[in-house]
Parts: C-alpha cells; sequence; structure tokens
C-alpha cells in the first residue's frame, strides 16, 4: 500500500452530558431486551422438561 492511500484517523469526541444519557437509556434497553429473551427462553426450556419427565412418568 502506497502512503497517499492512506486516510488519516478520524478523533471521535467525547459525547455531551445528554448524548451520554440518550446512549446509556439505549444500551440499557438493548440489554433488557436481551435478558427478558433469555429468561423467556429458559423458562420454556424447563416447561418442556418438567412435560418430558411427566410423560415418561405416565407411562
Amino acid at each position: 500500500m502506497r502512503f497517499f492511500e492512506f486516510k488519516p484517523i478520524k478523533h471521535i469526541k467525547p459525547l455531551t452530558p445528554p448524548q451520554a444519557r440518550i446512549h446509556n437509556i439505549k444500551a440499557n434497553i438493548d440489554h433488557s431486551k436481551r435478558a427478558l429473551k433469555a429468561e423467556k427462553d429458559l423458562q420454556q426450556r424447563q416447561a418442556e422438561a418438567e412435560r418430558q419427565r411427566k410423560q415418561r412418568l405416565g407411562r
């Protein structure tokens, strides 16, 4: 690669306090959605395992 093909690095400015609050709120929403989905999946797996256990005992 030739020197003129390199692009300068763009600096990332720190967020202003209002922007930081919005960023944190959005991050918390995403985290909460993932946690809720994980909990629902766990409960569904547990319910399915319980149904299968009851079927085996019922035979």
